[in-house]
């Protein structure tokens, strides 16, 4: 499979619930909407995950591979993993960085060169981390 673009790292807010949730989609939707979204969630701040928060996760999975993309999580905590029943469903990884070496890795990339950069355009919501 040929990647679309550059691997976009978000770090999640630290409350993941009811009222979060809604307004970290919003943000994320036109992400999701595009050809082959290639996505890393940073849960490393992450400290609840409620039922909200669990089920808008697997839908970023869904969408993400409907649109022939993938979605990766990454310093998950014991908590949030159990809360997010995520184990069977997601690759996860100890870091962002190793989520995204991991989109690098895929043998058809059309290109493997790496950079980062950080823009906040989640404001309170999260961070929006472009690599690749």
């Amino acid at each position: 499979m040929l990647s679309g673009g550059p691997v976009l790292v978000m770090e999640m807010p630290e409350q993941l619930n009811s009222v979060e949730a809604p307004a970290f989609m919003q943000e994320l939707q036109p992400l999701l909407d595009s050809h082959r979204p290639r996505l890393v969630f940073d849960c490393s701040q992450v400290r609840h995950i409620d039922g909200a928060g669990a089920e808008m996760v697997r839908y970023c999975l869904e969408e993400a591979i409907k649109r022939d993309g993938d979605l990766k999580l990454a310093a998950l905590s014991p908590e949030s993993e159990a809360a997010v029943g995520i184990v069977r469903r997601f690759e996860t990884f100890a870091t962002w960085d190793e989520a995204v070496r991991n989109f690098d890795a895929a043998p058809a990339q059309v290109s493997a060169k790496s950079a980062s950069s950080s823009v906040n355009v989640f404001r309170d919501v999260g961070t929006l981390k472009r690599s690749g």
